[in-house]
């Protein structure tokens, strides 16, 4: 604490400094909290999206085996050439309680059986089955990947906004109310110093005093 001057306006700096601290503090808290419920919010979607994915995915897989087993493997093959084709994402962001978070755009993924490529007449329809559930489970993984990366980048946030709260109340704030103590009793010292001075002064100056009158009375 030798660092911290003991005087009045250092005191009222100090005190000033805490209250600030302690604004930002609740400021923090409350936006933490915030966050923690969008994150929930969040993480329900993503389970339910999970569930959703597992599913389909397992109905796809099931839908191609079903395929490779009945069809014709050079026909099966050409329909998957024929679907094959690139994925146009657009990524644009949006603020969640100031956390920026990706926003997928995509043309749609599942596509009717004349926009897949192949001849409606040698193919089946296990093979539009399977194409239609493998499309499917490929807007579900996009929707997943935007709903996950909000929910880690909210979780860091939180993280962030949890280690600044700890900051300001086991360090910052003890310090400064530390240093304020100290000021306080530096002060409450100091006075107790100057009032015992000042009843030792008024005690040698009433000292005199008396002396003066007992000359006078003396002679």
């Amino acid at each position: 604490m030798e660092q911290v001057r003991p005087t009045r306006m250092e005191l009222m700096r100090l005190k000033a400094q805490i209250r600030l601290a302690e604004q930002g503090r609740d400021l923090l808290r409350q936006k933490m909290d915030a966050l923690i419920q969008e994150f929930f919010k969040i993480l329900s979607s993503v389970s339910e999206s999970r569930d959703e994915l597992e599913q389909v995915s397992q109905a796809a897989d099931l839908a191609l085996m079903i395929a490779e087993a009945v069809d014709d493997p050079v026909t099966l093959r050409s329909a998957s050439f024929a679907t094959r084709r690139s994925i146009t994402i657009d990524i644009s962001g949006k603020n969640i309680m100031g956390v920026p978070v990706p926003v997928i755009e995509k043309k749609r993924v599942s596509k009717t059986m004349l926009e897949r490529g192949y001849g409606i007449i040698t193919t089946s329809a296990r093979i539009d089955e399977t194409a239609e559930r493998y499309e499917l489970e490929l807007d579900l993984l996009i929707k997943l990947a935007e709903i996950e990366t909000a929910m880690r980048r909210l979780g860091t946030e939180i993280q962030m906004n949890r280690r600044r709260v700890n900051a300001l109340e086991q360090i910052l704030i003890p310090e400064l109310q530390g240093q304020a103590k100290y000021i306080e009793n530096a002060i409450e010292e100091r006075e107790r110093e100057d009032l015992f001075r000042l009843k030792k002064v008024k005690s040698i100056i009433e000292r005199k005093k008396r002396k003066a009158r007992m000359k006078k009375i003396g002679k």
